[in-house]
């Protein structure tokens, strides 16, 4: 049995909370709201994030950090944009080395840094053993009704690796490991604009033609810039790339897919996020997608499309019309610099 604190009381976190106490380890969850500490520990639930569902004793909730010190492992679920101040937050409490497995999926726009970089940039190198991403097709009201899901983790070190779906894995919640840390993490954060771009043509009235054709064109974008940061080409094709993006492209539980079909609407970025009441990673990450490529000089027509969206005020029906009248291309011309990039690389 393990010492687990879990950062991050949403639904993600619970339900990750819930397959660990599942396995028999003992878990702090640490939330960021005194009401929901007291509900989980009081109730045993998590009404917000997850209604209906039963938390077990041996899930102990805090606001506190200063109770997460003699953890072995750290899963680390929180918006991309809070990484940072989390991370720096345990620098005062930890007094030992820790091992951090990341659940979020994003990229931080400006410095175009994965998460697991960002961590290793905040925590001081003495207290830190390894950075883990989890990640794949995996709803947290599903995870937390124990429906079969599949994930994959992936490291710098294959044995942590080994020893994280060790630490996960039971008959419900399958692990798979990778060893393509950049492609996990990669696969994980693009998926989120492409879900966006989806739930924006249903938005617009269009059907699954156009969904097929946007997931199948996103994912040729996902491999294209994932390879050019050090990717394979091999890992789009598994569970952190087409499972995740799957998943998150045709479930209505997607907050991602949600919010696409919010614009598609007509609801501008700011009314999304304000109805939401949740972060939605694909905004951000499109922001950082769309400058990466441009830096890189990778051709992203959805990225670029649904960056004009967002963050130009352009409107979804424009945008689609832009995308639909793009020069002619031969369907395999991407898979072909795909495959160039990773000869030359």
């Amino acid at each position: 049995m393990k010492n687990v604190a879990v950062i991050g009381a949403g639904s993600w976190g619970t339900a990750l909370s819930l397959v660990l106490a599942d396995n028999g380890h003992h878990v702090t969850l640490v939330a960021r709201r005194e009401e929901i500490a007291r509900e989980i520990n009081e109730r045993h639930t998590n009404e917000t994030y997850l209604p209906s569902i039963e938390i077990p004793s041996s899930i102990v909730a805090t606001c506190s950090m200063e109770e997460i010190i003699d953890v072995e492992i750290i899963v680390l679920v929180v918006p991309t944009k809070a990484i940072r101040q989390a991370v720096r937050s345990l620098n005062d409490v930890l007094k030992q080395p820790v091992t951090i497995v990341h659940a979020s999926k994003g990229i931080e726009p400006g410095s175009h840094l994965r998460i697991s970089e960002m961590i290793e940039e905040e925590l001081e190198p003495t207290l830190l053993k390894e950075v883990v991403v989890l990640s794949g097709p995996s709803h947290a009201e599903e995870v937390s009704l124990r429906q079969p899901t599949t994930v994959t983790v992936s490291s710098k070190s294959l044995s942590t690796t080994k020893q994280i779906q060790d630490l996960f894995m039971n008959q419900q919640f399958r692990v798979y490991t990778n060893e393509d840390l950049i492609g996990v993490e990669i696969g994980g954060a693009l998926k989120n604009i492409i879900a966006l771009a989806c739930g924006l043509t249903n938005g617009l009235g269009y059907g699954d033609n156009t969904k097929a054709a946007i997931m199948t064109r996103g994912l040729a974008e996902i491999g294209r810039l994932g390879v050019k940061l050090g990717a394979s080409p091999l890992t789009f094709a598994g569970l952190s790339g087409l499972g995740d993006l799957i998943v998150t492209c045709t479930s209505i539980h997607s907050r991602n897919w949600r919010a696409g079909q919010m614009l598609g609407k007509g609801k501008s970025p700011a009314e999304v996020e304000e109805s939401m009441g949740m972060v939605v990673e694909g905004i951000r990450t499109t922001q950082a997608a769309h400058e990466l490529a441009q830096k890189l000089q990778i051709e992203m027509p959805i990225t670029s499309a649904l960056y004009s969206v967002l963050f130009e005020g352009k409107k979804p029906e424009h945008a689609a019309d832009e995308l639909m009248g793009r020069v002619k291309k031969h369907e395999m011309e991407n898979l072909h610099d795909v495959v160039s990039d990773q000869k030359n690389d």
